[in-house]
């Protein structure tokens, strides 16, 4: 019968059609398998050399391992509330601090940014227009005239296209920000140990300012009596002149040396001020001589400074980073592939007419572009790339080198320093007694008033290089904590706080965790 048959143009076109579809359907097959591949090297992270342990000396010895544990404001180790508080506030205000944050977020913003190349791009075009057409346009057809045209233009239309990542440099983008945004993370977590150490240094210096300015102060009380004496003594005439003339220039001298101590530590207050966020001509800090001991800092093994410190994280993520580029420069040599798709109404009349079926339109097709010749661009591009990760590698290395001297500084100047404060101490008992030996002799006639003022200024000299040695102590162990990359127990952990700052004991051989 006529009704079942079917023309063999219409068997054509639908088999036409399924060839078009199995045919696009298995390039964007091939499009999701080809995804799989990314080209550029896999970053894997340099080997560095790190000695087995630290070289220790007394008062060093071993203790228990305590580097597992979190980390935390290791300014509250030293006890002292009013440089607690002036950390909280610092961590609330510091600009520095706030800058860092700030460029973290931005960081995390392009990772976000980057993961959208994965995904499909999907837009809506809505145009309505009125236009005219010049007739004097380009002729189509030479048998037929133009004519100047004014219509209408209603379309709307769903577009959307996809960048099939054949070679990977959308995914090496994405993982090069994503090592940019957990490098911006370090070096937020390294701003803050600087800015908490830099505080606690400026502190401690001020702390040691004050307990000079003590000393020097109860100096000037003792030289004052002492003048007051010797006036007297004069005034009777069993003492010549030159007595009272030495002992007020001693006297003046001394006073000279508390200026110049205030003003250090003015500078000292400054500094705690601009670190706090707070205008300098505001803020003051008073007058403290007690005193603060260092803690005990475990060390723990070489290798656990690579994992704790912010810095050398930061400038290992850098070479994350940089090995991506090389990857995204590299997929530069092969095609760019994009999928897209289109779907919508166009037509003249804006009424029922504009969704009828002779009003679709649609699209469906395959874009790939490959550069042919650009005169070397790309090749240079990837030299660069290439330049820049071997430029982070040695500053990796240099970083690591750093850390590495910083903490062993840190080891034998507390060591030394121990050792040179035991000694200072002595220096200042033996000093005191010369000093009352000498104003007994004077007082005997068994001296001359030379032999007080000489003992007047060692004791003076050796209760000053007291306090410095004391501020020095304090300054080099932020130093260390410093270099350590922060705190090694958690403050909530009670007991495991306890355990950290114990006495030390023995551990097993090779896990060396010395503590002073």
């Amino acid at each position: 019968m006529r009704g079942a048959q079917t023309r063999p143009g219409t068997i054509r076109a639908g088999r036409l059609r399924s060839l078009r579809g199995l045919r696009f359907g298995a390039l964007a097959c091939a499009c999701a398998l080809l995804a799989a591949c990314a080209v550029g090297p896999d970053y894997r992270k340099p080997d560095v050399t790190v000695p087995v342990s630290w070289k220790v000396e007394a008062p060093w010895r071993e203790a228990q391992p305590g580097d597992a544990l979190d980390k935390g404001p290791w300014w509250q180790r030293f006890g002292d509330t009013e440089l607690d508080a002036l950390e909280d506030q610092a961590l609330a205000s510091n600009p520095t601090l706030a800058l860092a944050a700030a460029r973290l977020a931005q960081a995390r913003a392009l990772v976000g940014a980057s993961s959208a190349a994965l995904y499909p791009q999907v837009g809506l075009t809505a145009r309505d227009a009125r236009q005219r057409i010049s007739a004097n346009r380009p002729l189509t057809n030479y048998n037929n005239p133009n004519y100047a045209t004014t219509q209408n233009d209603y379309l709307l239309q769903f577009n959307a296209s996809y960048e099939a990542d054949l070679f990977g440099r959308v995914q090496r983008a994405v993982e090069g920000a994503q090592a940019a945004a957990q490098q911006s993370e370090a070096d937020l977590r390294n701003t803050r140990l600087l800015l908490t150490a830099d505080l606690a240094s400026n502190y401690f210096n001020l702390r040691a300012t004050d307990i000079e300015l003590d000393v020097v102060q109860r100096s000037i009380d003792w030289q004052r009596r002492a003048l007051d004496f010797v006036t007297a003594r004069h005034d009777l005439g069993a003492v010549p002149g030159i007595d009272v003339a030495q002992q007020r220039a001693l006297l003046e001298g001394t006073l000279a040396q508390v200026d110049l101590l205030k003003k250090q530590r003015a500078q000292y207050e400054h500094a705690i001020a601009a670190l706090i966020g707070q205008p300098a001509p505001n803020f003051t800090i008073g007058a403290a001589v007690q005193p603060i001991t260092p803690p005990a800092v475990p060390l723990g093994l070489p290798s656990d400074v690579l994992e704790r410190r912010p810095d050398v994280a930061a400038a290992e993520r850098a070479m994350a980073a940089a090995n991506a580029q090389i990857g995204v420069a590299k997929a530069a040599f092969f095609p760019s592939v994009t999928l897209g798709a289109a779907l919508g109404v166009d037509s003249s009349n804006r009424s029922s007419v504009l969704f009828d079926a002779p009003s679709m339109l649609w699209s469906l097709g395959v874009t790939a572009v490959q550069t042919v010749f650009d005169g070397g661009r790309i090749r240079a591009n990837v030299d660069f790339a290439q330049a820049g990760y071997e430029g982070t590698v040695a500053s990796y290395r240099r970083v690591v080198l750093a850390a590495m001297q910083e903490v062993e500084d840190g080891i034998t100047g507390l060591a030394a320093l121990e050792r040179a404060s035991v000694k200072a101490q002595s220096a200042v008992d033996a000093a005191r007694q010369v000093r009352t030996m000498a104003a007994y002799r004077y007082e005997g006639g068994a001296s001359t008033f030379l032999d007080v003022i000489t003992a007047q200024q060692s004791l003076l000299a050796a209760e000053r290089q007291l306090a410095q040695v004391q501020g020095q102590r304090l300054q080099t162990a932020v130093f260390l904590v410093k270099a350590l990359g922060g705190d090694w127990c958690a403050p909530q952990a009670q007991g495991a706080q306890a355990a950290c700052v114990s006495a030390a004991v023995a551990t097993r051989p090779g896990k060396t965790n010395a503590t002073p």
